[in-house]
């Protein structure tokens, strides 16, 4: 009911952030290399009569890489994105989107001047009502297209080098599972030939920047196509968990009756058809996950390789992680020791830290242990868990900061994987984001986690407020001693200056208690101290 009520919130949708956006989808674009629609307010390209932006060329890193990607002009992500556009807009102030017409995570407001924080809730922590809402929306998402970008189905080679697009729709949930999907294929070289070893947002240093990216425009997607401008995703906190507590129709489906390896049809989820998971296929033809529907979504929680997995993450766990104060170390991929974002991402043992890739910790663990299409890298984002699961994966990475608070250089700038260098923009996201952008505290991009709020400062005013209303109450009294205070001061001067009178001057032993104004300049201060 909720999904249907919810319907008429389709023409308000706005530009987003995604992948290839749907007005740069096309020969012009393709074949002039260059991204930059005009802005919906002034219909000049990037805004830029208001000075939101302008179109520029692409500045590309320099920086050295890593050894393993022995290739080079093979793989449309390599130097992304310019193998399709190599000028883009280039936003100025706290302005964002592939035209400039949004603002930077983090800002609102007409001119975008407006910070706001979000919070970021743990699910079981979540009203009923709020719970439904979230479901309605995750199943809203899988049911509109996005109206502003489309899915490449074909390499660059592909499309004749730009002359034969090759784009379809897609809807707004499955836009983020091919995006996933997108940044962690394989290279495909021709024939049968594929390399394997290559992953844009997995195993090296861009790990938890780029599923950060990912959260938020996800985030701000769903704000977008339901106008609920709070709406943040919630987390499952699966410390010390003995089961999967979010396995049930109550919340993200529980197990079928009959067949252990699908989700109940009391689940909304039930339904819910999975793409980008037939890799090996896509491989032997040498395409691209065109999004078709691939079947169910499969789920076995806790029927996986023990050996691999034998348990859940424990806050111990957790905790040893944190203590790494390395983010990363030695080649900067899953062979990493003593790295907190290897062991967070699960490739290094979480009681040592030295690297074991036949054992899936943390993070991996907890895609194993879900034993089905969560487990599988490229389509592991089909599984709503997903989005539960990563969130407070980043909630840790937030920990990290906030406890060693690094300088942006402890983030590599050289020498890691392909796409992982701290300038290398993030594949395959249009507008464009840095890895080290991302590399700082969640409030800095609007947003923070429940579990971990401080108190926020107060300001100089709620500082001096409890002393002001306590001078308010003893006021009559003040300014009673004040009174008194000046009378009594005027009698000691009254009787010091009769004193000097009679006198009539004052012996080297004896001091005047003041000091006349026409002596002052006759006098040397000279200090005993």
């Amino acid at each position: 009911m909720l999904l249907f009520a919810l319907g008429f919130l389709l023409v308000i949708l706005q530009p987003s952030t995604g992948q290839f956006p749907r007005v740069c989808a096309n020969v012009q674009s393709l074949l002039s290399k260059e991204c930059c629609p005009p802005w919906d307010g002034d219909g000049s390209p990037c805004g830029e009569l208001s000075s939101r932006g302008s179109c520029q060329n692409i500045l590309l890193s320099q920086a050295p890489l890593g050894p393993q990607f022995p290739f080079s002009g093979v793989d449309d992500r390599e130097d992304w994105p310019s193998v399709f556009y190599n000028r883009t807009c280039r936003c100025e102030g706290n302005f964002m989107g592939f035209s400039c017409g949004e603002c930077k995570f983090g800002f609102s407001g007409l001119n975008c001047t407006e910070r706001q924080v979000k919070t970021r809730r743990n699910i079981f922590q979540l009203t009923a009502s709020e719970k439904n809402k979230f479901l309605a929306y995750l199943n809203l998402a899988k049911n509109i297209p996005s109206q502003d970008y489309v899915i490449a189905t074909g390499t660059y080679t592909q499309m004749n080098n730009g002359s034969n697009p090759m784009f379809r729709d897609i809807n707004v949930y499955d836009l983020f599972v091919w995006m996933h999907y997108y940044a962690s294929r394989d290279t495909l070289l021709g024939g049968s030939n594929v390399w394997r070893d290559i992953d844009f947002a997995h195993e090296a240093p861009g790990f938890l920047p780029w599923h950060r990216v990912f959260l938020l425009i996800w985030e701000r997607q769903i704000q977008r196509i339901t106008g609920d401008e709070n709406f943040t995703i919630p987390y499952w906190d699966w410390r010390d968990a003995e089961d999967c507590e979010v396995c049930n129709d109550e919340y993200m489906g529980g197990r079928h009756p009959t067949n252990p390896n699908l989700l109940s049809p009391a689940s909304i989820f039930s339904s819910w058809q999975v793409i980008c998971t037939r890799s090996e296929e896509y491989n032997s033809q040498q395409a691209l996950c065109g999004a078709t529907s691939e079947g169910p979504i499969r789920r076995n929680p806790g029927n996986n390789d023990k050996s691999r997995t034998p348990r859940l993450p424990s806050s111990a766990d957790v905790e040893f992680c944190l203590s790494l104060t390395q983010y990363e170390s030695g080649p900067m991929d899953k062979m990493a020791n003593y790295s907190f974002r290897n062991t967070l991402e699960g490739f290094a043992d979480p009681q040592t830290a030295i690297s074991n890739p036949a054992q899936s910790g943390l993070h991996n663990a907890l895609h194993i242990y879900m034993n089905g299409s969560m487990s599988q890298v490229q389509g592991s984002a089909n599984d709503p868990i997903f989005l539960l699961h990563h969130a407070f994966v980043d909630s840790i990475f937030e920990r990290w900061l906030r406890r060693h608070r690094p300088m942006l250089e402890v983030y590599p700038a050289a020498n890691a994987p392909i796409g992982h260098n701290r300038e290398n923009y993030m594949v395959p996201f249009i507008p464009l984001y840095r890895n080290g952008e991302f590399f700082k505290p969640s409030r800095e991009l609007g947003y923070d986690y429940e579990y971990l709020q401080e108190p926020a400062l107060q300001s100089f005013q709620d500082l001096l407020t409890p002393y002001l209303q306590q001078a308010r109450q003893i006021w009559a009294w003040l300014v009673g001693a004040a009174v008194f205070g000046g009378i009594v001061t005027a009698v000691l001067t009254g009787l010091i200056r009769a004193c000097r009178k009679k006198k009539g001057g004052t012996s080297s032993e004896i001091q005047p208690l003041l000091i006349e104004s026409e002596d002052y300049n006759n006098i040397t201060y000279q200090s005993n101290f």
